[in-house]
């Protein structure tokens, strides 16, 4: 399974990308804002400061809603930089331009999909990538790993090559649990990531380690 960050901080990016496992990123006009990157220039800028960083994927997302509008969006987030990936939303108008750039050699990343018939449908207008939002789905009582499942199941047996990533991924159980059930890949915050290094009895064994190397 690859690991996404879920960020448009720049510094996060890097101490993934230090660590060795960073395999691309996913952003959003939201984590944007967050980052204090405003106005479309900026916006297009950051995107290429993010791929001089990451040598994989890094999914950019389309504001407009309307076919034509994610379309000229689209082609424009296209053009940065090869490693582009433009993120479409799961709407029936994201259906028909996902089609296009499929048909057109750009590659799309189907987002805010929140079920089994949503990525039927991405995966079958093309989309490189689909993302199942498993944190969203636990908020409404369901269980968001169970998508995922459910998703890598129907794709590995009708031969769809859209590729399966779990997104509002909220804990290390969660990308455990989505390497489990077959998540191609996973993208989560740095923070998700770092927590997989944690374990108590790791703590106790090098506290251990380094006591008896005093001794000797």
């Amino acid at each position: 399974m690859r690991f996404f960050i879920d960020t448009a901080n720049l510094d996060q990016i890097k101490e993934a990308h230090d660590l060795g496992i960073l395999d691309g990123v996913t952003t959003n006009p939201s984590l944007m804002a967050k980052e204090g990157i405003k106005g479309q220039d900026a916006i297009m800028q950051h995107y290429r400061d993010i791929c001089a960083i990451v040598d994989g994927p890094v999914s950019a997302e389309v504001i407009s809603t309307d076919f034509e509008g994610m379309v000229a969006e689209g082609k424009k987030l296209a053009a940065i930089h090869d490693n582009i990936v433009v993120k479409i939303p799961m709407i029936k108008d994201g259906i028909k331009a996902i089609k296009w750039f499929t048909d057109n050699g750009i590659q799309t990343n189907c987002t805010l999909v929140f079920s089994a018939g949503q990525a039927i449908l991405a995966a079958k207008a093309g989309a490189t990538m689909v993302s199942p939002f498993i944190g969203r789905i636990d908020d409404s009582s369901w269980d968001g790993v169970k998508l995922i499942e459910q998703i890598v199941n129907i794709y590995n047996a009708q031969g769809f090559m859209t590729e399966v990533l779990a997104a509002s991924i909220r804990s290390p159980l969660h990308i455990v649990r989505c390497a489990e059930v077959g998540a191609d890949i996973c993208t989560c915050p740095l923070s998700s990531i770092t927590g997989l290094l944690k374990h108590p009895l790791t703590d106790l064994g090098l506290a251990q380690f380094m006591a008896d190397a005093k001794n000797l």
